[in-house]
Formats: structure tokens, C-alpha cells, sequence
């Protein structure tokens, strides 16, 4: 069993591929989030320190959170999820820079606190432009 919080290294090389060439473009993250119980999402004051800290992030990056909504259940499937969240970043670069901007670590820390289970899907991020 692998780490939810590691990246699968074959999707990653193909980002940090994108990323390091003249093709980079805009990439949208689906993230399908299942929080842990003591959260209280959506309304816990832990949540919203998580929410806080990582619009801080991704404005720092020149991403954004397209939209965010709760999921009420799933009539196909077994994932129990609490909340899917659409991120935009400008590029593949940016997302890549997640991990080492100033609030990095303390995003990351917040979300192992709030995140039981995580799935993060790659989708085209220039079908959203402003």
C-alpha cells in the first residue's frame, strides 16, 4: 500500500516533463477529498485554517480555486468522500511549486491534520481561462 501523500512517480515524471518544456501550460487539479471526522467539516475551525493557508499558497503561485462543493454521497462507487475541489494553476511548473513556497510547510502539515483520503486528478486547465 502506498502513501496517499506520495506522488506516483509516473504521473509525476510526466508533469515535471511538461513542466521543464516549452509546452507547459495551464493544468487543473480535481481534488476528491475525504476529511477525518474531528475536522467537523465544513464548518471546524481546523478546516477553515486548511482552506486559509491554502488559498494563501496557490494566490502566492498565481492558482485559484475555480469552485469547491460538498459531496453527498456517491450512487456508484464505494469512495465516501466530503468535498471535491477544482484548483487552477497558470502551469505544470506552478503546481510542481507547490511544495516549496513559504507556506508550504505549514499547508502540508494542515492538511495531513484534516485529509483521511485524498485523490487528486490531472485535467486540462486551459478550458478555463478568465
Amino acid at each position: 500500500m502506498t502513501d496517499q501523500f506520495e506522488p506516483n512517480e509516473e504521473d509525476f515524471s510526466i508533469i515535471k516533463s511538461i513542466a521543464e518544456s516549452d509546452m507547459d501550460r495551464p493544468v487543473l487539479m480535481l481534488n476528491l477529498n475525504r476529511y477525518f471526522e474531528s475536522v467537523s467539516f465544513p464548518d471546524g475551525k481546523l478546516y477553515k485554517s486548511y482552506m486559509d493557508v491554502l488559498s494563501k499558497l496557490l494566490e502566492s503561485l498565481g492558482g485559484k480555486i475555480l469552485w469547491q462543493m460538498p459531496s453527498y454521497g456517491q450512487p456508484l462507487g464505494g469512495e465516501k468522500l466530503h468535498e471535491i475541489i477544482a484548483i487552477w494553476y497558470p502551469s505544470h511548473e506552478a503546481f510542481l511549486s507547490l511544495r516549496k513556497m513559504p507556506l508550504s510547510e505549514e499547508n502540508f502539515k494542515l492538511r495531513a491534520m484534516c485529509v483521511e483520503h485524498a485523490v487528486l486528478h490531472r485535467c486540462p486547465g486551459d478550458l478555463f481561462l478568465d
